[in-house]
């Protein structure tokens, strides 16, 4: 379908030119926030009744444990806690999240998969106190149907949305990390590629107790993009069930990414993306729409809490790239 380009970047400030000019539209895209994800079909919270399944020790390093704990009535998810040895006292804590793969938290573990994706294993090498909660369609929670299959979620939770689900129980393992002895409750980040990616700051919009986020390789926009259709697919994994009848007769929600990200502000917010992953052209909007969030943290008084960086390696997660996301949240998550 053709794309959706009924908006523009310019539209993240408008006429607002002072901090408090700013907290007012703030309240507005916030609530437009909570109905995109359709925050007031959740659930009720229920009691953790967390588990440890299993334990091991890696390299004399860390303490790697995979745990459970509930997140529904009869429902349990699962993630993987890495905590360094010998700390003398507490450290930050990062939420770490996977990208589209079956296995889950297992490659972000570091025990399955590619190692420039095992997360969890470079970052508790660098002193993090680290959860990998898996997806709640991947791992050990794969539905009958297939993983990343959510017919059966919607048939539970109409009226939700998946990605209202995902941040919902990323918040959960927020609550896990916070509530451990060797984490620092002040220090807590968040970080992801490409479905973990997005998720990162769809997160860090939702929980201000996240002081650090970085996205790599997250989706695309709604506007300008000529996949847009897949943001509310009619099968496999649906992110907004209710949004494609809208989107299929060339309505945008009146919330999009800059904005959701521009929630997260002046907290620190790194983009990291390829400017040809996917569609070229998409991509170069994301760079103007980086150039909009730069803007508004400058005028909040915060320049030095935005970054981006953009590279020519597709849907990766390159050394440079590596680098730079573990430094930014080791900066951005000091005492």
């Amino acid at each position: 379908m053709e794309p959706l380009t009924d908006s523009a970047w310019n539209d993240l400030l408008c006429d607002i030119q002072t901090p408090e000019q700013w907290a007012a539209h703030r309240k507005v895209l916030h609530a437009r926030y909570l109905e995109l994800i359709r925050d007031a079909a959740k659930p009720e919270r229920v009691p953790l009744d967390l588990k440890i399944e299993k334990e091991w020790q890696v390299e004399s390093l860390y303490r790697l444990q995979l745990i459970s704990y509930q997140v529904e009535v009869d429902e349990r998810a699962y993630a993987w806690l890495g905590i360094p040895s010998g700390l003398s006292a507490s450290v930050p804590g990062v939420v770490a999240l996977h990208e589209t793969r079956p296995q889950g938290g297992r490659e972000t573990s570091g025990m399955e998969g590619p190692s420039d994706k095992a997360f969890l294993d470079h970052l508790v090498r660098r002193g993090f106190v680290v959860i990998a909660p898996e997806h709640f369609v991947s791992g050990h929670r794969i539905p009958a149907e297939g993983a990343y299959e959510t017919a059966a979620f919607y048939a539970r939770h109409p009226e939700w949305t998946a990605v209202g689900k995902f941040t919902f129980e990323h918040r959960i393992a927020v609550d896990i990390l916070s509530t451990l002895p060797e984490v620092d409750p002040q220090r807590l980040g968040v970080m992801g590629h490409s479905l973990g990616g997005h998720g990162a700051y769809f997160l860090a919009a939702y929980d201000e107790r996240i002081r650090a986020a970085v996205c790599n390789c997250g989706a695309h926009t709604f506007r300008l993009n000529p996949g847009i259709e897949s943001w509310a697919r009619d099968h496999w994994y649906v992110y907004f069930k209710h949004l494609r009848e809208d989107i299929l007769n060339g309505k945008l929600p009146p919330i999009d990414m800059h904005e959701i990200i521009a929630l997260i502000a002046p907290r620190a917010f790194m983009d990291v993306f390829a400017w040809n992953d996917g569609p070229v052209a998409t991509q170069y909007q994301r760079i103007f729409m980086s150039q909009k969030l730069c803007a508004l943290y400058s005028l909040l008084g915060h320049p030095e809490n935005y970054a981006f960086f953009v590279h020519g390696k597709g849907h990766s997660v390159p050394k440079e790239s590596q680098d730079l996301i573990y430094r930014f949240l080791a900066e951005h998550l000091e005492e």
